[in-house]
């Protein structure tokens, strides 16, 4: 296993929880935001991630074997998953790391309706409709990414660490 796969790996997750983090950043600027640019009120934003494999090694085309371990978390509003994938190989694991593989509009949490009749953007009835953002939700969500990046950030760490005291031995 080369030791510079293991950044690769850890710096694909730093970079999907870092977007992770803007995105929920987003979603919390735009909590009161009734009109868009297309006249609608924001949606909130989910961001997902998925795999990102290796390019065709001689191995992989071989058949190897993936394994992967994934915590998932479920709440009302939102449906999450972070993935380590690690690949299996006769050398031991080399991993693949994660990518975004799309940021989605939030269409399974309804919208906030408020009765509002002085709002310019209300309806006939006098309800405005607020964005589907709950800051509760969003703030949870932002200290689950953060601690995702703290650790993929504190597995880099320990990975330059052990390399540099390799060479340390070595000379």
């Amino acid at each position: 296993m080369s030791m510079f796969s293991v950044f690769n790996t850890n710096a694909s997750g730093m970079t999907a929880e870092r977007y992770r983090m803007d995105t929920i950043s987003e979603n919390v600027a735009n909590a009161h935001t009734t009109r868009t640019a297309d006249g609608t009120p924001y949606r909130r934003k989910v961001v997902a991630f998925s795999e990102r494999s290796n390019p065709a090694t001689f191995e992989h085309v071989l058949g190897q074997q993936t394994h992967m371990h994934a915590a998932s978390g479920t709440n009302a509003n939102m449906t999450h998953t972070h993935a380590v994938v690690h690949t299996h190989t006769r050398q031991g694991y080399t991993g693949a790391g994660v990518k975004i593989s799309g940021v989605y509009q939030d269409y399974h949490t309804e919208m906030n309706m408020v009765y509002d009749p002085s709002h310019p953007d209300a309806d006939e009835n006098g309800y405005v409709t607020y964005p589907n953002v709950n800051i509760i939700t969003e703030m949870t969500n932002m200290i689950d990414a953060s601690r995702a990046y703290e650790a993929n950030s504190t597995a880099f760490n320990a990975t330059k660490a052990m390399m540099q005291r390799g060479l340390e031995i070595g000379s």
